[in-house]
């Protein structure tokens, strides 16, 4: 990935960070990482734990940043956060996968929250 991307990666990451704390969520963790794969945000929404991707674009130039969690994404998303849950003994835990799409344009954020994007299983 180039330098700029990763860049705007990071920037989205930590926009996104801030609009979900606005929206009410705890956020947990941060760009937890496992052997198989990483999960940009976790987060509890009330009661339910939220594993959540990021994915930032300029424009929709090469589709909705959404269509990017491709179902091989959202198997390694599901493994991380199933090692997630198995660290921390949340085995029983009400779960959720969101993605949050996030257009920057001229140094500002708009943010689409997908809530229940996949499924695990």
């Amino acid at each position: 990935m180039p330098d700029d991307r990763k860049f705007l990666g990071r920037q989205g990451e930590s926009a996104a960070l801030e609009f979900l704390q606005a929206q009410g969520f705890k956020i947990l963790e941060a760009n937890f990482r496992t052997r198989a794969a990483e999960i940009d945000i976790i987060a509890k929404d009330h009661a339910i734990l939220c594993f959540i991707e990021v994915k930032t674009r300029h424009s929709t130039r090469k589709g909705l940043p959404k269509e990017s969690v491709t179902p091989f994404k959202q198997h390694k998303i599901i493994l991380g956060a199933t090692a997630y849950l198995k660290r921390h003994r949340l085995l029983e835990s009400r779960i959720r996968f969101d993605v949050i799409e996030v257009f920057e344009k001229d140094g500002r954020f708009e943010f689409n929250l997908i809530k229940n994007a996949f499924q695990a299983g």
